[in-house]
């Protein structure tokens, strides 16, 4: 697969859109993350937050099997980033992933 960064800029943005709309626990995730910019959070506050499963959270911003594609997760379409703490992994959103969930406010 072609590399994201090669792509049209307006695809990529058109593929994460899609990407969001088709997952709720990803689109929650994300309006959840912008809502709490500039702070981290870890995977239990994400899912108490969202009502999600812990496991349903972890697959969405990493990727698991076959139900939460990694090419999909909110890591691999840069609308997430992972911070590792002592022995933690918070999470928060990228200014990438801002202006994005802000574009799809505009379109509404």
């Amino acid at each position: 697969m072609q590399d994201r960064k090669e792509i049209d800029p307006k695809l990529v943005r058109g593929l994460i859109t899609r990407s969001l709309h088709r997952s709720n626990v990803r689109k929650k995730i994300a309006k959840y993350l912008f809502d709490i910019s500039p702070d981290s959070t870890y995977t239990s506050d994400i899912a108490y937050h969202t009502h999600a499963a812990p496991i349903s959270v972890i697959g969405a911003i990493h990727g698991l099997d076959s139900r939460y594609r990694k090419n999909d997760s909110l890591i691999s379409l840069n609308i997430v980033e992972q911070i590792n703490s002592n022995d933690m992994r918070l999470y928060k959103i990228t200014d990438f992933g801002k202006e994005i969930l802000e574009s799809m406010k505009e379109k509404r």
